[in-house]
């Protein structure tokens, strides 16, 4: 049994390492197909690195508390053996949600456009599509506040 819930952890946060995040520039969730966005066009004024904090769910939390749980099971007997896997159990979620945290993470840009009528606004999308000052883009301004800027 701590075996199966070892490798269950394990084969878990190995999902996680895998799973989609961040807002692409160029890729569309499937939610997003099918719906109108507001197009304005500028020039960008800057582009810079930003870090894009990562998410946790249940695969990190889930994954960690099998792995602490069966780490637990291995340590002391009778009544011990229940609160070191309860223990455990907790400490892998928690850790879980750290890694997965980490894993999800990822290195954004910060894109400032001055745009044609006037105004300007600073859109952070991932880093999948380079830019540089002065560079004539599209703005994509979809419902709920989604925006994301593409190349011309």
């Amino acid at each position: 049994m701590q075996v199966k819930a070892f490798l269950f952890g394990l084969s878990a946060l190995g999902l996680a390492a895998c799973a989609p995040y961040g807002t692409s520039g160029q890729k569309y969730e499937r939610h997003e197909t099918k719906t109108a966005y507001n197009i304005e066009y500028g020039k960008v004024v800057s582009s810079n690195l930003v870090e894009i904090e990562g998410e946790y769910g249940v695969i990190g939390t889930w994954g960690g508390a099998a792995i602490g749980t069966a780490v637990g099971s291995g340590v002391g007997s009778g009544a011990g053996r229940h609160v070191a896997r309860a223990v455990g159990g907790v400490a892998g979620a928690v850790a879980g949600q750290a890694v997965e945290r980490e894993i999800t993470s990822e290195t954004g840009l910060e894109i400032v456009v001055a745009l044609d009528d006037g105004g300007s606004v600073a859109i952070v999308q991932a880093n999948d599509v380079t830019f540089a000052a002065g560079q004539e883009v599209r703005i994509l301004f979809g419902p709920g506040g989604g925006a994301r800027v593409r190349p011309l």
